[in-house]
């Protein structure tokens, strides 16, 4: 995600959920105790379920035309029980559920906090095979306040769900360190186009509507899910090395768009110099008539309001180097997703540090002024955000406030002093050897460390407890002219993010 600024008026609230935002339950309830559970991440104490290792979801959404109305919907989740289980958590907290079924038997439901609690005929067994089934609906419309999950367009619908918002639109194991393969179906009325995850797998064209069947071919986390349904065009190029590249755009703005999207292929093979090769069956943009304050690295086609694209006020590098992030999030985030949310700097630092790379490899934007910038406010940075590896929690009501500029521009400053210190070959060796090692996986800040000192052939843990979770920035290796500015309350912008205002 990268958080992009605009004109005050026009700034969305942050909120992702309020107390307004429930599921509703048509069935008899589960005996006590249902109680919420989590997985323990620090950020999200209720995040995720314990006791079992989801592998496939399979999504069908049926929309009726208006994106003000609740899609019909049915979850099917295949996973493996990890230990005994009376109950079964899952995530979900906004929608009507009609029925659950767990390995084919109708099963007791509730809900209790966010998650909604099954309890099957008979407690399950560890180490055995589970099939949830559960028919709901998935409701667009949010209580006053609430942002993420579906995104309302224009023309239709989007998905926005990162940190923790894939939950408000299906029941599922919404953390990211339970990745899983997507199935996902569509209906959408004629004159509707609907894309999602992946590539496409069936088409059935009926009398009033159409269903579209997509399916991923790595695993992915929740809160990278994408469903697109509108009025669109989808546009296919080729990328390096065949690699299918398609884009969603709203039918009016196809020509507008196209010099913009016809960039993509040589970013992709820019990022592949840097990285490796691209780690998705496909790849593309989803450009959206909407406005967020952010575009999202949705996992093989990344979400973009149009405004991005279509205002003469932004300049050409900044744009370019905007779609370098979310391009290079799919190697940092998305195939190597964060064990948990505290590690989000592994994503945001990435992706931050390749977007400021390529404006300097292509546009001539200093990357080393950047990072001297960005070195002068690291301190207020981390006063204000906590240092990049032990984030602050997110403020109450405002769960996406955990994207502070520390885990962008703080988390890339990060990445320039391991660069100064390890010396630029091994800095390269590190980068490569990071998304092989944990591609379609997920990973830490302590699997960072410790392959970064393999690499260096020598410790480097002393380093990265004093950059990552010090209170006070270090001195930067080969820049000891390089000073914090004073303390005062920080403007909680990236340096990069004034040229949107």
């Amino acid at each position: 995600m990268l958080l992009t600024a605009r004109p005050r008026a026009r700034r969305v609230k942050a909120a992702l959920l309020t107390s307004a935002v429930s599921v509703c339950l048509i069935a008899a309830g589960v005996p006590s105790p249902a109680v919420p559970l989590g997985v323990g991440d620090r950020l999200f104490p209720y995040l995720g379920n314990p006791g079992y290792d989801v592998r496939s979801y399979d999504l069908a959404f049926t929309y009726s035309g208006s994106n003000r109305e609740p899609l019909s919907a049915v979850t099917t989740i295949d996973a493996r029980t990890t230990a005994p289980l009376k109950h079964v958590n899952l995530d979900f907290a906004h929608g009507t559920v009609r029925s659950v079924e767990v390995n084919g038997a109708p099963a007791a439901f509730t809900s209790a906090g966010e998650d909604l609690v099954l309890t099957p005929r008979a407690p399950l067994p560890g180490g055995s095979p589970l099939r949830i089934t559960v028919r709901h609906t998935s409701n667009p419309v949010y209580a006053e306040g609430t942002d993420g999950g579906w995104v309302r367009t224009a023309d239709g619908l989007a998905m926005a769900n990162q940190a923790d918002a894939a939950h408000l639109v299906f029941p599922c194991n919404d953390h990211p360190s339970d990745k899983a393969l997507f199935t996902i179906r569509v209906t959408a009325p004629q004159g509707h186009t609907a894309v999602a995850n992946g590539l496409p797998v069936g088409v059935h064209r009926g009398p009033r509507a159409t269903t579209w069947t997509y399916r991923t071919q790595h695993p992915m986390a929740t809160e990278l899910a994408q469903v697109s349904i509108g009025r669109s065009t989808v546009l296919r190029r080729t990328g390096p090395r065949g690699l299918p590249v398609r884009d969603v755009v709203p039918t009016k703005e196809r020509k507008t768009l196209e010099p913009w999207l016809a960039k993509t292929p040589a970013q992709i093979a820019w990022m592949e110099r840097k990285a490796g090769a691209y780690p998705f069956e496909t790849y593309g943009l989803l450009i959206a008539d909407t406005r967020t304050g952010y575009e999202l690295e949705t996992q093989t086609l990344s979400l973009f309001e149009r405004e991005l694209f279509t205002r003469s006020e932004y300049p050409q590098w900044y744009v370019e180097s905007i779609m370098v992030h979310e391009l290079a999030h799919q190697w940092f985030g998305n195939s190597v997703s964060p064990r948990t949310w505290s590690d989000l700097w592994l994503n945001e630092g990435h992706a931050t540090w390749y977007e400021a790379l390529y404006a300097d490899e292509k546009s001539g934007k200093s990357l080393e002024a950047r990072m001297k910038a960005a070195y002068a406010t690291s301190d207020r940075w981390r006063t204000d955000g906590g240092p990049p590896a032990m984030p602050k929690e997110p403020k109450p009501g405002r769960k996406i406030s955990i994207f502070r500029p520390v885990v962008y521009d703080g988390a890339a400053l990060f990445l320039y002093a391991l660069r100064q210190e390890i010396g630029r070959p091994a800095f390269d060796n590190l980068e490569r050897s990071w998304v092989r090692v944990h591609r379609d996986g997920a990973a830490g800040t302590r699997d960072f460390q410790d392959l970064a000192s393999r690499v260096a052939g020598r410790d480097l843990s002393g380093f990265f407890r004093a950059w990552l979770y010090g209170t006070k920035t270090p001195p930067m290796p080969g820049h000891p002219d390089w000073k914090p500015e004073p303390a005062r309350k920080s403007s909680q912008k990236s340096p990069h993010k004034t040229e949107r205002e």
